[in-house]
């Protein structure tokens, strides 16, 4: 299954990073340990859990974990895409203390503090 829009054009620059998210859904359904593929500002992949059952647009309280598990990012987001092998999420909601996080992250892989800014900047409008 495929939902990718052929004229989908990225505003957010993709991370990839490596480490581990928690999906639970807001119909009950629920992975533990998903490796994530990368990360953005507005977003996460990860890759698709076996058993998985959710369509384009459900819910889930998506749990990024860092610093083996001790800080961990939350978001309400939607499924955007699902192909055979992963899952991308677009993010919905983010706490502050998330977002900054979130941010941080991002700025210290990213390593270009204009684009950091500019894709802050998208955030907003």
């Amino acid at each position: 299954m495929s939902d990718n829009k052929p004229d989908e054009r990225r505003q957010f620059c993709r991370i990839p990073f490596h480490a581990q998210a928690h999906l639970l859904a807001e119909k009950g359904e629920m992975h533990l340990n998903c490796d994530v593929l990368d990360v953005s500002l507005k977003g996460i992949l990860v890759s698709k859990p076996e058993g998985w059952q959710g369509l384009y647009d459900d819910k889930f309280q998506v749990d990024l974990l860092l610093e083996n598990g001790e800080l961990v990012i939350k978001m309400l987001a939607a499924v955007a895409h699902v192909d055979d092998h992963s899952i991308g999420f677009i993010c919905e909601h983010i706490d502050l203390d998330s977002i900054t996080h979130l941010k941080r992250l991002v700025e210290l892989n990213l390593g270009d503090p204009d684009l950091l800014h500019r894709e802050l900047s998208s955030l907003i409008h």
